[in-house]
């Protein structure tokens, strides 16, 4: 049998794809975050699977449960908050696994940062102002960022950033983006996405850490840093463009 590290998506539970809910609904064995999954969504797994909330397991019995599933010949489903290539530890996970011989495979879900976006109705790559997108988070008490991968070196380049894992330190995300930005470049500020709950605070970088505070945002939050937030005067793209040769070329940026 296969394990299946499957995105869950942003939080709500038409969110997962299709492919993510079809395997939920024929697992017999499901690892799920318990403090990110909604109960709708572990609802697509039959009455007679097992679920394994992974919240208090180390990485150690969560990888000791996959295998010992593998081996007892159960279908497993591994949920990942949002999308597996994104702060998943599905590396770790997916290193053991090879270790002990059990396969695996890897479900896409919709990330954090793209439900966010979608909350916002905004492009995050508009012509001739942004065009390139930086997801990073901040250090904290949490596993060492690269040195060389720092705010102030990816801010420095003036794309747009979308950070995770941040919103209980924006005084120092603030502190650090403005030399860059300016206090008057655009913010917003997404929490709990498509989930209950979702709260939204637009504004500029200056007053980043005000916005956050008096809307109460402590947890899965996404904060958004970029010119593309407030474009409006920006041309159009050369993709649907009356000049471009479609003959010749194919529909594709």
């Amino acid at each position: 049998m296969t394990v299946h590290f499957v995105g869950a998506g942003p939080g709500a539970a038409d969110l997962i794809t299709v492919r993510g809910r079809d395997l939920l609904a024929r697992c017999s064995v499901c690892l799920y975050p318990g403090s990110m999954t909604p109960p709708d969504l572990l609802a697509y797994c039959p009455p007679e699977a097992t679920l394994i909330d992974t919240a208090g397991l180390s990485l150690d019995e969560i990888v000791g449960k996959l295998v010992d599933a593998h081996k007892n010949g159960h279908e497993v489903v591994r949920l990942c908050s949002g999308d597996p290539s994104l702060y998943s530890a599905v590396a770790e996970q997916a290193r053991r696994l090879d270790a002990a011989n059990v396969p695996y495979a890897v479900v896409p879900g919709v990330p954090a940062f793209a439900a966010s976006a979608a909350v916002l109705k905004r492009e995050l790559t508009v012509p001739e102002v942004g065009q390139s997108l930086v997801i990073t988070r901040v250090q904290a008490r949490s596993t060492k960022m690269p040195p060389q991968e720092t705010l102030a070196a990816f801010a420095a380049t003036g794309a747009t950033l979308a950070l995770h894992l941040a919103i209980n330190h924006v005084e120092r995300v603030t502190e650090e983006l403005v030399p860059h930005y300016g206090e008057d470049c655009p913010v917003a500020v997404v929490a709990l996405a498509t989930q209950p709950g979702e709260t939204v605070v637009r504004g500029v970088l200056g007053e980043l850490p005000r916005l956050v505070r008096e809307a109460g945002m402590t947890r899965a939050a996404t904060i958004f840093v970029g010119r593309v937030l407030a474009a409006a005067g920006f041309p159009d793209s050369f993709l649907y463009s009356s000049a471009r040769d479609r003959a010749n070329q194919p529909e594709s940026l």
